[in-house]
């Protein structure tokens, strides 16, 4: 039989499965959902079950459950590793939600709920194009899953635990659905993500706020010392002045520039989105090439003196900012960490005291476009979507996929289906039913070509 008679003959019992999961608020950010979360663990499992798996375990980790599940077919077939998430995040404001966040309604086309793309919908792909390969003897390749509880609050017990089963998620390519493409009728595939290193910095200078009346132009004032040493980490040409900084920086081949350039972008519209005049950045790159394959540094807060209503002429005793780097590829965040701190003390004048913390971080990832694993599921979404998809490099960040390939030594392809308006982690989350049976189809040849 056919995928897509498949699809129609099984369709409204895959709606069914896939409402049960949304049934359960399985919200890793709030303690009382605890058991919410062993239930939702339980239900993958038998839903994997059910699905063709040999075998389905719930396993414990340092927080929530994860579940386990394989099907062997032979010793030397190739194996893919399927990772997704079941939590999601808090459905908050309640009354922004059009229907209720927790029970699934179909409306115009799409399945409106929390989890109906992220990550429920997206997971559910995965494995009802399992289910179809297994139940039509079409699988060639072992599979094994995992899904874990914890992505929305930063996968905190997952690195752990793919320490200690390595020999158990044991493969040779990870497939994850739990990414967007570009538009529902401009199919994309994720190449690339950003690392990030972040630091809050205090500046100290008289050990107390003084008059600046009595004081000003006496005594250095934090605030201003901050600022200034601030603005010298960026250069005018847009670059980062950090010695060593772009040591391991991967320039990005001129293959996948070009097809940077082909993507879809209007500089105008996109300015007028953000209430913007002009746009700001590395000389020598474009806008996208900037926002997704080159590394940044921003000021995420700065604070300190007096910001009451009013005025009061202080020259305060301490200055404060958090700042971040996003990072390419090959750059490590602990050793771009250690760069800046060195660098800020070395620029801090002597009439200041700096001490600067460094916060989380992690690795960028890339995934290339000469991975066979990538030109399966290139296969797959141009027989799905009726063309090509093009190779997105994104700006954010997944730790986990670069953790993944740091501790497997495995690449993963990010073969998503998301759009921009489906609003994951906002009011009335929804997922297009036409993409979701694509979806399937695009993972079911992804199977077929690898």
């Amino acid at each position: 039989m056919e995928i897509k008679q498949y699809i129609k003959e099984n369709e409204a019992r895959f709606m069914e499965e896939l409402f049960s999961l949304i049934r359960i608020p399985s919200i890793s950010a709030l303690p009382e959902h605890k058991d919410d979360m062993l239930a939702c663990a339980l239900c993958w499992k038998e839903l994997l079950l059910a699905a063709g798996a040999d075998e389905a375990i719930v396993m414990p980790s340092q927080g929530n459950p994860l579940v386990f599940a394989q099907k062997h077919v032979s010793d030397d077939a190739p194996t893919i590793l399927i990772y997704a998430h079941y939590d999601v995040m808090p459905a908050e404001p309640l009354e922004l939600w059009k229907s209720q966040p927790f029970e699934p309604e179909i409306r115009d086309g799409h399945i409106w709920a929390r989890g109906a793309d992220d990550d429920k919908g997206q997971a559910m792909i995965q494995v009802k194009a399992f289910e179809y390969l297994v139940k039509h003897g079409l699988l060639k390749n072992n599979v094994k899953f995992i899904f874990e509880g914890e992505e929305e609050i930063g996968s905190p017990s997952l690195n752990a635990f793919i320490k200690e089963h390595k020999e158990l998620l044991k493969a040779d390519v990870i497939l994850v659905s739990d990414t967007s493409m570009l538009g529902a009728d401009l199919p994309s595939l994720t190449t690339g993500l950003r690392g990030l290193a972040y630091w809050e910095i205090e500046v100290t200078g008289p050990n107390r706020d003084l008059h600046s009346g009595h004081f000003g132009g006496a005594v250095a004032n934090p605030i201003n010392t901050l600022c200034s040493m601030l603005a010298k980490v960026i250069d005018e040409d847009g670059r980062i002045t950090i010695p060593g900084f772009y040591n391991d920086v991967e320039e990005v081949p001129a293959a996948e520039r070009e097809m940077i350039a082909q993507i879809p972008f209007n500089e105008k519209k996109y300015m007028e989105a953000i209430g913007v005049k002009a746009l700001k950045g590395e000389k020598g790159y474009s806008t996208l090439e900037r926002n997704s394959c080159r590394p940044s540094f921003d000021i995420c807060g700065i604070w300190g003196g007096y910001t009451g209503e009013g005025s009061k002429t202080v020259l305060p005793s301490k200055a404060f900012a958090k700042v971040s780097c996003r990072l390419v590829p090959h750059q490590n965040h602990s050793i771009i960490s250690k760069l800046f701190v060195d660098y800020i003390e070395s620029i801090t004048p002597d009439c200041v005291q700096v001490k600067v913390t460094p916060m989380h971080g992690g690795e960028g990832y890339v995934c290339p476009i000469t991975l066979p694993a990538y030109q399966a599921a290139e296969k797959g979404f141009t027989k799905a979507f009726g063309k090509k998809p093009l190779a997105v490099r994104r700006g954010g960040s997944i730790p986990i996929i670069s953790d993944f390939e740091q501790i497997l030594g495995i690449k993963t392809v990010l073969m998503g289906f998301g759009l921009e308006s489906d609003a994951i982690h906002s009011p009335n989350e929804n997922f297009s039913l036409d993409i979701f049976r694509k979806g399937i189809e695009a993972v079911v040849e992804f199977h077929l070509n690898y």
